[in-house]
């Protein structure tokens, strides 16, 4: 028998033997898959984690451990599906008193999983610990005030309103621990802009600890109105009270007071510097020359004061 010439017909492209060849080696890897897979194996799995509490009362203060990795034996097809994720049960720890459970170890998981993991054999868990924190639910209303240290203005423009928010609150809820970290009132930061009109955007709240924190609302509308200004000098009445009698010096009667206000209340303004007056108190000043500086009254709320004048007064 010439075996070369078979081993080289065997392989010729003939679709009768190439056919033949392939179901052969088709029913040979099945078999092998299906005899592999009935064997008993050990291997790591990543099994999601789930903590029983009272989720009404309780909140975690940032995230809980989402899975554990376990090692495990058991038949080969349960642990390549279970591999996959196929039929991959939750783990539940319970937390009966979740305030005084601050970490897990490992070792100590075993005898709570085993009814769990569905004719597995677990032979230990691979994380020595698991750390967690867990609080109080709480909530708290806060109000809120803008930050337009990032604002500017284009040259000639200002603000020329009061700055509204919609709405001027915002409740927490999450973390007792966390909420009482945070003062009465919460910044909202406006971005850097440059602004020669209104203003008027929806910004998100953003406050520290948001991944443990629900906002209500998680945006506030901040506007402002944005218009020409112009800068007045003009000089203002001053008066003096408990004027000691170590006083020798003589006053001016007047300062000059430097303001900006918006161009279209420049006529209000003007008319409305007859109730405008300065005073300065010279009660319980100690000896020797010193500046004081007056005490304005009646500018409107819409003026800005740049700069005011000081008195020089002498006491003795």
């Amino acid at each position: 028998m010439n075996f070369p010439r078979v081993f080289v017909n065997l392989f010729q492209f003939n679709r009768t033997n190439w056919k033949a060849v392939a179901l052969c080696v088709l029913a040979a890897v099945i078999f092998w898959i299906f005899n592999a897979f009935n064997k008993n194996y050990t291997t790591n799995i990543r099994f999601p984690l789930r903590f029983d509490y009272n989720q009404e009362r309780y909140v975690p203060v940032g995230s809980l451990p989402q899975q554990i990795s376990i090692n495990v034996s058991g038949n080969g097809w349960d642990l390549f599906r279970k591999s996959l994720g196929v039929r991959l049960p939750d783990l539940t720890i319970p937390l009966d008193r979740p305030l005084e459970v601050r970490k897990i170890v490992g070792s100590t998981l075993p005898p709570l999983f085993i009814n769990q993991v569905d004719g597995l054999q677990i032979n230990y868990i691979l994380a020595d610990t698991l750390r967690l924190q867990i609080d109080e639910k709480d909530s708290h209303r806060f109000r809120l005030y803008p930050d337009l240290s990032k604002v500017s203005f284009r040259e000639g423009f200002g603000r020329v309103s009061k700055i509204s928010l919609v709405p001027d609150t915002i409740t927490l809820e999450g973390p007792k621990s966390l909420l009482h970290q945070f003062s009465d009132s919460l910044m909202i930061s406006v971005p850097q802009v440059s602004l020669d009109k209104s203003f008027r955007e929806e910004l998100e709240i953003v406050i520290p600890h948001s991944e443990s924190l629900s906002r209500n609302p998680p945006v506030v509308t901040v506007m402002f109105e944005v218009g020409a200004l112009e800068i007045i000098e003009t000089n203002v009445k001053v008066s003096l009270i408990n004027i000691p009698a170590s006083v020798r010096s003589s006053f001016v009667d007047s300062v000059k007071m430097t303001v900006r206000i918006p161009s279209a209340q420049k006529i209000d303004f003007i008319s409305s510097l007859v109730n405008v007056s300065a005073q300065v108190d010279l009660r319980s000043k100690s000896k020797g020359t010193q500046k004081v500086y007056p005490e304005l009254f009646g500018v409107p709320t819409y003026a800005e004061v740049i700069s005011l004048d000081s008195l020089t007064v002498k006491f003795y």
